[in-house]
């Protein structure tokens, strides 16, 4: 091909912007068209990248603006998608795992045979500099000959503890390692072949809710001829070890494919005295200059070329580079491989043992919800739902799948799907509802995205509740809209948030807004408006990497915000559900703000110290500095605005870097004295609630 390749991304949720910005930096290649079943969603990335939006498939291919696609959508979709682009003519890229099946895997590779195009596996790890430099020292026999190899994945995935329950990779246990087995599986099968699978240990459960128990630990032994391979898969709060270990005769290699560094540990011939230390001098150049060299890149590339960002780099430099060339795909991403991946797979989940997930309870009536919760199956969320439905309510929860963790309770509540930008959407999610809750918040990029996708839906939202004539809209602000960083300031919820609030990070900012125009609504047209304004809430089903309390470095590192020793605005989830259902029926709540937070108990030291005490895990603590902080912040904002041509981009004023400390204290009195709230009065209940009983750790 002499002009560039036209793609196009068929999915526009997360994994979307790594596409779209990997797409960038291929030369050759130019993003047409960006689709999704939420329009909105497929307009909001595609204005980004000055592409043309779709919300149907069908309607994208007949418009002949593409030559390859990206198919980025839940993956029990993939195989029906891919079959269809491949069948229309056009070259696949499927994220991992590309099917539910090597059976399914099978059927794509076949329909790419006969229309003669591409299919590519989106294993993207395999398209790392390390990982190409690790396969060219094994040819050259560096490592000698190879007897074992550990591949691991020990890395957090906090929606097993926090939510949200009802996506695709928590519906059934074999979905954990559908979802992140291709990481591990791809290597192995890369390095040494198909895989004999000889062993499956499943541990460390945890429970879903409404779903039944989840495994946290896989360890699975396999062997590709003469070479013993061990997959393990960690999923609990743990140090970041994303890693493949190849143990030759001669040396040792180590690949950390999550920072793209290898490492050669081989033997020497010195005696006795000098080996040890011509080993670890060794090594302690490979470390510096692997890490040298991943800083350079980074800085040069003004944070493109991180590792994450380089995978996926790597793997369209070779998929593209085909297309171009009309050359072989290679092997690491081809189809041919990406079935045998996908059947290594297979026959590890044949050896699960038979689990039935919890009984769902048969609805014995159908719901009759008079209250509606936006949001409803997030931390707040969740813990509100159940709440009210324990009030004897029954409960609408707008939500974008079909399923929900409140199997439990299903005779009491109702899932319903709405596009909240779609008017006449909301005004049927309003039909038989008294009292609206809105705990949603989109997660923008842009105050021009803010608008449109936060006040925007917010306005929304209030004006189908007015149509509707509800007893009470209930919204949920935030405390971070305050200026928090002077500690002799106490505030209360007559304290402003400020004229200006351009030099605001866009949370804080546009939740202010947000408040603003409800605010505007109740006095102009009558609005039956509460705000809630919950602080750091903690508690069961809430994450132990909580960014309300520092900037977090993996599951065993953070720099608090600040010194890390005047009290935080801590209050338990409980006692946050409590207050919300309380405003729903106090008739003197209507036209208040509440400011949700517990009693003074615990600085950010105090409860990384509790933690300890309580788990046995020490979090390593650092101070962060808030000048420090901006100074980086501020650089980033010239690389953004003037390198990189995001017009889009903030600089946060030192106050609002100050304000992420919370130096201020809080006055509480008011919603304790008009609502007759009270938060957990014992610091030692408070800690065991908040830390022992959270389950922070996963295990």
């Amino acid at each position: 091909m002499t002009t560039s390749i036209r793609t196009a991304l068929i999915g526009a949720g997360y994994i979307a912007d790594w596409h779209a910005e990997g797409l960038k930096m291929t030369p050759g290649v130019v993003l047409t068209a960006v689709c999704d079943l939420s329009k909105g969603a497929a307009e909001a990335l595609a204005s980004a990248h000055g592409a043309q939006a779709f919300g149907d498939l069908d309607e994208m291919l007949a418009a002949n603006v593409c030559d390859a696609v990206h198919i980025l959508t839940p993956p029990d979709s993939h195989a029906f998608l891919a079959k269809k682009c491949l069948e229309a003519g056009v070259h696949c890229l499927v994220e991992k795992p590309v099917a539910l099946s090597a059976g399914e895997t099978q059927e794509i590779q076949d329909a790419a045979e006969k229309a003669g195009k591409f299919f590519v596996a989106g294993h993207n790890f395999m398209g790392l500099p390390s990982y190409e430099r690790l396969k060219s020292e094994m040819a050259a026999g560096a490592l000698g000959r190879v007897g074992s190899a550990e591949i691991n994945w020990h890395f957090p995935l906090a929606p097993l503890r926090s939510g949200p329950f009802g996506i695709w990779l928590l519906r059934e246990p074999k979905n954990l390692l559908l979802e992140l087995g291709p990481h591990l599986f791809g290597f192995a099968v890369d390095l040494f072949g198909p895989l004999q699978i000889e062993h499956l240990s499943l541990g460390k459960e945890i429970e879903i809710p409404s779903a039944g128990t989840r495994p946290q630990s896989w360890r699975i032994l396999a062997r590709a001829g003469d070479v013993d391979v061990t997959l393990n898969l960690s999923l609990v709060e743990t140090a970041d070890d994303r890693s493949v270990t190849v143990l030759g005769s001669t040396a040792r290699a180590r690949l950390n494919y999550a920072e793209d560094t290898l490492v050669i540990e081989g033997e020497n011939a010195s005696d006795i005295v000098m080996n040890p230390f011509r080993k670890q001098m060794g090594l302690a150049w490979q470390h510096l200059r692997e890490g040298g060299v991943n800083a350079l890149r980074q800085v040069s590339s003004l944070n493109r070329k991180s590792a994450y960002g380089l995978s996926f780099q790597g793997t369209f430099k070779a998929f593209y580079q085909s297309l171009r060339d009309g050359t072989p795909m290679d092997a690491r991403f081809g189809g041919a491989s990406a079935v045998t991946v996908m059947q290594a797979i297979d026959n590890t989940l044949a050896l699960m043992p038979e689990v039935e997930d919890a009984p769902k309870p048969k609805r014995q009536r159908k719901p009759k919800p008079t209250v509606l919760v936006v949001g409803g199956t997030g931390f707040i969320g969740r813990a509100l739902t159940r709440k009210l439905v324990s009030e004897g309510k029954d409960v609408r929860v707008l939500s974008r799948g079909k399923s929900g963790p409140f199997a439990d309770i299903a005779k009491h509540v109702e899932l319903y799907s709405a596009s909240l930008h779609d008017p006449d959407a909301l005004a049927g999610a309003m039909e038989g509802i008294e009292a609206v809750y809105h705990l949603g918040k989109s997660l923008d990029g842009t105050w021009e995205e803010c608008l449109r996708n936060d006040v925007g839906v917010t306005l929304n939202l209030a004006r189908a509740a007015m149509a509707a004539d509800v007893n009470r809209f209930v919204y949920t602000g935030t405390i971070a809209s305050y200026d928090m960083s002077d500690p002799a300031t106490v505030i209360t919820e007559s304290t402003g948030f400020g004229e200006d609030m351009s030099d605001r990070n866009l949370y804080a900012r546009s939740k202010a807004k947000c408040e603003e125009e409800l605010l505007k609504l109740h006095d102009a047209e009558g609005l039956p408006l509460v705000i809630a304004r919950p602080g750091i809430v903690v508690g069961k089903g809430g994450p132990l990497q909580h960014w309300g309390i520092g900037r977090w470095h993996g599951a065993g590192a953070v720099r608090i915000w600040g010194p890390g020793t005047n009290i935080l605005p801590f209050v338990l989830i409980d006692d946050v559900a409590d207050a919300l259902v309380t405003m729903m029926d106090h008739d003197k709540a209507v036209g208040q703000s509440f400011n949700l937070i517990g009693d003074p108990m615990l600085s950010g030291r105090d409860y990384f110290a509790a933690i300890h005490k309580q788990l046995g895990a020490k979090i390593s603590v650092s101070t962060g500095n808030l000048n420090v902080f901006r100074a980086s912040d501020a650089v980033k904002y010239l690389l953004k605005r003037y390198a990189l041509g995001r017009k889009g981009a903030i600089r946060p004023s030192l106050a609002d870097w100050k304000s992420r400390a919370h130096f201020s204290p809080f006055d509480n009195r008011q919603t304790k004295d008009l609502l007759g709230w009270t938060p957990e009065p014992s610091r030692a209940d408070f800690i065991r609630r908040a830390i022992k009983e959270a389950d922070l750790l996963g295990f």
